[in-house]
């Protein structure tokens, strides 16, 4: 119970109490968990220094390059198509 009414306060569980018991679920599902997770982890290295950034992304590109080559094009069709919104946004 204690630990499910930790993850209740930290907003990753929804509760209601139909009865004489609380009822738990998931706030989120595994897409959006796996999502948000991803987007932390991104987040904090995009943040921090310049070293952090480029072994982030390198380390990225290599473990991708070496699995997954398709995976590896549809990144750079990818990164192509956002830099094409971010010019007609005005952004450079």
């Amino acid at each position: 119970m204690t630990t499910l009414d930790r993850l209740y306060k930290k907003g990753l569980l929804d509760r209601r109490m139909p009865d004489r018991a609380f009822l738990y679920s998931a706030r989120f599902s595994q897409q959006e968990w796996e999502r948000t997770r991803a987007e932390n982890v991104l987040t904090n290295f995009l943040t921090g220094p310049q070293a952090s950034r480029e072994l982030l992304l390198s380390s990225f590109l290599d473990a991708v390059g070496e699995h997954d080559t398709a995976l590896l094009d549809e990144l750079e069709k990818k990164i192509r198509r956002k830099r094409r919104e971010l010019f007609r946004r005005g952004q450079p």
